[in-house]
């Protein structure tokens, strides 16, 4: 298990007081771990410290604007691959099977695609496991990172450590396809309405073609799997999971 995915996780997640009063220490457990880099532990001091002394509502509007009201930097990690396709739909709920086959159960409210709750998900995973499951959105991460470079934000640090540890290739062509992709002035309130419309659903042998990038849940679905002959095994004790906490039942 890893505590530097439940940090990551942490500072992605909408700030509240809570995690403000965690911040502090956020960097000790970076720093202990030794998962990452010095640097990369560096890099990201500047969120950390924001987090501890900046104003709370001011973190929370700036964090809407970026991620909710921006559908280019969504934190929904199949937003990226599927739009608001059906495709979507059944991989989320794939995502869910694969979290309570490891013994987690996502609240109701919780979409499984939320990276938040993927990086929760990944902090209670053996480090190899965990290490091969992040590699697998490597390209969002880039994309990502690259799209909140251009607005110099401060976010652009987590997912920066986010693409390394994913080994993601910044010249890959899923990357350059997603960072190539139009960006909507989230105060353009016409323009939002019209890329928040449901895209065309396709079917048939040229619908998968939409989803090249997307190698995350036929990669998670195929680990689940038992071997041949072996018996499956409900694991227990079972956890409730969200991206602010999680708790054993």
């Amino acid at each position: 298990m890893a505590k530097t995915f439940k940090v990551l996780s942490t500072l992605l997640s909408y700030p509240t007081e809570e995690i403000v009063a965690a911040a502090p220490i956020m960097a000790g457990v970076l720093k202990e771990e030794r998962l990452l880099r010095p640097r990369e532990i560096k890099a990201l001091i500047p969120l950390v410290e924001e987090l501890s002394a900046s104003d709370l509502y001011e973190l929370q509007e700036r964090y809407v604007l970026l991620f909710d009201r921006t559908r280019s930097l969504s934190l929904h990690l199949f937003e990226h691959v599927h739009g608001e396709s059906r495709d979507r739909g059944q991989a989320m709920v794939d995502l869910k099977a694969v979290y309570e086959r490891a013994g987690l159960e996502i609240s109701s409210n919780e979409l499984s695609d939320y990276l938040p709750l993927f990086l929760e998900f990944l902090a209670t995973q053996p480090l190899t496991e965990a290490l091969d499951l992040v590699g697998q959105p490597a390209h969002i991460f880039a994309a990502l990172a690259e799209r909140l470079r251009r607005r110099k934000s401060i976010y652009t640090a987590v997912f920066d450590v986010l693409a390394k540890l994913a080994k993601a290739d910044p010249r890959s062509a899923e990357v350059r396809q997603l960072v190539g992709e139009p960006e909507i002035d989230p105060n353009d309130l016409e323009s939002l309405d019209a890329a928040w419309q449901d895209e065309e659903v396709r079917f048939g042998p040229s619908a998968d073609a939409q989803c090249g990038g997307d190698r995350l849940i036929p990669k998670l679905r195929a680990g689940s799997r038992p071997a041949p002959g072996m018996e499956v095994v409900q694991p227990q004790p079972r956890t409730i999971i969200t991206h602010s906490g999680s708790r054993s039942i």
